[in-house]
């Protein structure tokens, strides 16, 4: 038998944790390798925690990796649970040794992009849920914030109904549609219809905890859907995450973009860069004679991006119009997002459309720690 335990060593550092996204190997997840004459080989696998929802997963790819490995005859997997301090362990390897925000961090490349509206009804957590879904589908690792801790929303609309779980002092949000998410929602002891009742230092913590306890791995875009309005989130969303981009929604109605462009105007006394702005429910052509319908007006976005260019005297350009269509409400009723459901859509077309300009999106530098100090004479 030429079977070594250099080899099944090999094929383990190929499987790949469905939660952490990193080589088992790597994370402390292997127990013991052991190999009979036979050709039999048992390998042991330390559990995050007890009642982990991925272990069947990670059963599976063990045994596909090991059983390719050239003369094994069978692949058991024992299962066992890491203690405290292996899970103490694993969160620092992660997350480091105190809890910071990971997106902060020099040299990190990940886009962030703080979704805003001046008021509710605009569309806006069906705008940042359907992006992050049209991210993904092209192909970028993609999470959201739901920031709007009274009125979350997206778990539902991406059909997310699992709860996070916690590694310790590390938090595992739950992903649907290749986003991952962390939202108030799960923290609800009563359940999705008890209100929240929280002041600003409340709120500031528990966005804060989301950002830094959670384990976002390495992300090319992570959203937040903010609440509507220039409140306690929007400020602390610039705190936490100075670097973040603001994208504005609006409807073309000309009432609506009057309170987006206050909300946009909150970004210079942030120091906030306006990634753009989008138009939701923007028009539509008539089903039967191909006519444009602008069911809630006309030029709400372009008046938005052209006041907020003069005034902030810095190009604020409009990202894109998503003519209305009611399957974007009804496919986020059913958790299933309108740009996979009905891709071919005009609307979806329009959000994909976004979605890649914003993945493509060179970062910059503005905001990023370079880690240098000024020379001196």
């Amino acid at each position: 038998m030429s079977v070594s335990l250099d080899a099944i060593n090999a094929a383990l550092a190929t499987v790949i944790d469905p939660e952490i996204k990193r080589p088992i190997t790597e994370i402390g997840m292997v127990k013991s390798v052991e190999l009979s004459d036979a050709g039999v080989a048992t390998i042991g696998v330390y559990l995050t925690i007890k009642a982990c929802p991925m272990q069947d997963t990670i059963v599976t790819r063990v045994q596909e990796a090991v059983g390719k490995v050239r003369d094994v005859t069978d692949v058991i997997v024992e299962l066992d649970v890491m203690s405290d301090e292996q899970r103490a362990t694993l969160r620092e390897k992660l997350q480091g040794p105190t809890k910071e925000i990971r997106f902060n961090a020099p040299g990190s490349t990940t886009k962030i992009f703080a979704i805003a509206s001046g008021k509710g009804g605009v569309g806006k957590s069906s705008v940042t849920a359907n992006l992050a879904a049209a991210m993904a589908a092209q192909g970028l690792s993609v999470g959201i914030v739901d920031a709007d801790i009274y009125g979350h929303s997206i778990p539902d609309i991406l059909g997310i109904t699992e709860a996070p779980h916690r590694v310790g002092e590390m938090i595992m949000p739950p992903s649907n549609h290749g986003v991952t998410v962390m939202s108030m929602l799960p923290f609800k002891p009563q359940g999705k219809h008890e209100p929240v009742a929280m002041r600003g230092p409340m709120l500031h913590r528990y966005l804060e905890s989301f950002l830094a306890e959670a384990w976002w791995g390495d992300l090319d875009v992570l959203l937040l859907d903010l609440p509507p309005g220039t409140g306690d989130i929007a400020i602390s969303t610039a705190h936490l995450l100075p670097r973040s981009e603001l994208i504005i929604v609006t409807t073309p109605q000309a009432a609506a973009a009057d309170v987006a462009i206050r909300a946009g105007m909150l970004a210079p006394q942030l120091n906030q860069r306006i990634a753009g702005v989008i138009e939701n429910m923007s028009s539509f052509a008539c089903p039967h004679c191909g006519e444009p319908i602008d069911m809630f007006g006309h030029g709400g976005g372009q008046m938005v991006a052209e006041t907020l260019s003069t005034t902030m005297g810095t190009d604020v350009p409009l990202l894109g119009k998503i003519p209305f269509d009611p399957r974007l409400r009804s496919d986020g009723d059913a958790g299933d997002p309108f740009v996979i459901a009905h891709s071919d859509a005009p609307a979806a077309l329009a959000l994909s459309e976004i979605a890649q300009s914003l993945g493509a999106k060179p970062r910059g530098l503005a905001g990023m720690n370079l880690n240098i100090s000024p020379a001196r004479n």
